[in-house]
């Protein structure tokens, strides 16, 4: 059973930037072939899918975040980030981290979230 912890939320002006955290715990590294990626829900709108990153480091991004997020892990800190740069109103939703064995919705977990609200 995994727990994912997210922190790094805020509001930021557009053009700015956020990094956000995801703490992992419960993770087995003896079975290492887990996806972490991140997921958000705009207000009104279903949760899609903006970054992952597998064992290998190897990482897709949603053509929306292309370019402008980042997402990177730290296996010493059983952590996963999400740098976001050149943020946007649009960006604006709950972001919450997610794990599995293959990258999708649904995903098998999930964590409480952390608002980023994109704003002048």
């Amino acid at each position: 059973q995994l727990h994912l912890g997210e922190s790094g939320g805020g509001s930021v002006e557009p053009g700015g930037a956020l990094r956000l955290s995801c703490v992992v715990s419960g993770y087995n590294y003896g079975d290492p072939n887990y996806y972490m990626g991140w997921i958000r829900q705009r207000p009104g709108k279903r949760p899609e899918d903006v970054a992952h990153i597998d064992s290998a480091g190897i990482t897709w991004y949603d053509r929306s975040v292309q370019g402008r997020f980042s997402i990177s892990k730290d296996n010493t800190k059983n952590t996963v980030y999400l740098q976001m740069n050149n943020l946007k109103p649009e960006d604006t939703a709950m972001y919450s981290c997610v794990a599995d064995r293959a990258p999708g919705s649904p995903w098998g977990y999930r964590g409480q979230g952390t608002q980023v609200t994109v704003s002048s």
